[in-house]
């Protein structure tokens, strides 16, 4: 499968509508409507394609980017915000809001380079971020060779592709490009939107990806499913421990072993640069935003329960995807946050167990 177009939206099996007094009935369900993260879409529309085969309920999400999520969930437009920066607490309780994480990834550097295939070029933290400061500018580079002697590397411009929009991908690889770049942490810094040194901007994972596949010398960074689905050029990384890793879910969850949930405030974990000879640089957990008291309780009742569904039934579907599930321990966590937190304007608990 090819996303050589941005996927603006997903509206599987078409929009629910609400009931007129905005509360569920047994004929009726909500309209679950979410928007944010291109990281997490693909297994977003897996899942939300399973779920109204066996339940008959939709879930429209748009695809517009994290910065974008945070926005439409601010303006209350949406059921759900998606994110993959992960919102500290003082924002969370400036909206009354909670998060939880719901699957984690990794953002991978892909490339357009002939003759190359995945797995053949490595870099480390630091030649990454000179390339993406534009400080390297041709795949020949004594810095680039030096940690690939044995791969045939043309004299040829590197094309640097870019995200274009707010986007929690780019928060995840910026922030791993801050941890071990003094240079970059200084000119650059980690945020959804950057100032960029260097490069053509997309919107999108998808954008990105079609970018860097039509474009020959290129390099961009997208989360792994998209580098999977559409058969790009993955790179290897030399992490933290100075081992070189490939990108996929163990290394994923190798990075998120010492991740610690239960004493995080509002789930705020950061899984970049981690230790661990198997972790995988720069991976990082994908969020969803909900209000405490939503302005639609039905429709928020429903995006609870195919999140709760998601995290019963999902595993196998996110694992096809590379991606790993929250462990069973932080997501009993996170449903008991949904129980003593997102009420409906009576008091009432919108979520009870369906465990």
């Amino acid at each position: 499968m090819r996303w050589n177009k941005p996927i603006r939206s997903l509206a599987l099996a078409g929009v629910l509508t609400a009931a007129a007094t905005g509360v569920a009935t047994s004929a009726v369900a909500a309209d679950i409507s979410g928007a944010g993260a291109t990281f997490p879409y693909p297994i977003y529309a897996k899942w939300a394609d399973a779920y109204k085969k066996q339940t008959g309920n939709a879930l429209n999400y748009q695809s517009i980017g994290s910065g974008g999520g945070i926005k439409q969930i601010q303006a209350k437009t949406v059921t759900f915000g998606a994110s993959d920066m992960p919102l500290k607490a003082e924002e969370l309780k400036k909206f009354d809001m909670i998060q939880f994480p719901t699957v984690i990834g990794g953002d991978v550097p892909v490339v357009n380079l002939e003759g190359i295939k995945s797995g053949d070029l490595k870099l480390d933290g630091p030649t990454l971020a000179d390339i993406f400061l534009g400080k390297i500018a041709k795949w020949d580079d004594p810095a680039i060779k030096k940690l690939n002697p044995q791969v045939k590397l043309p004299s040829q411009a590197i094309v640097v592709v870019h995200r274009s929009d707010g986007s929690g991908t780019t928060f995840i690889f910026t922030d791993y490009l801050s941890k071990v770049s003094p240079a970059w942490k200084e000119k650059v810094g980690a945020s959804t939107a950057v100032e960029w040194p260097a490069g053509i901007g997309a919107k999108g994972n998808e954008g990105v990806a079609g970018n860097v596949i039509q474009t020959k010398g290129s390099i961009g960074y997208v989360e792994y499913a998209y580098a999977k689905q559409n058969k790009m050029t993955s790179v290897q990384m030399i992490n933290k421990d100075g081992k070189t890793v490939a990108p996929n879910a163990q290394a994923f969850q190798a990075a998120a072993a010492n991740a610690n949930w239960e004493k995080s405030d509002g789930y705020y974990v950061i899984l970049t640069d981690q230790p661990g000879a198997s972790s995988w640089p720069i991976a990082g957990a994908t969020f969803i935003l909900m209000y405490k008291q939503p302005q639609d309780p039905a429709a928020a009742a429903e995006a609870l329960k195919f999140f709760d569904w998601a995290y019963k039934s999902g595993g196998k579907m996110a694992e096809e995807l590379d991606y790993v599930l929250m462990p069973e321990k932080v997501v009993s966590q996170i449903k008991k946050t949904w129980s003593e937190t997102i009420k409906s304007t009576d008091g009432k608990p919108l979520y009870h167990s369906m465990m």
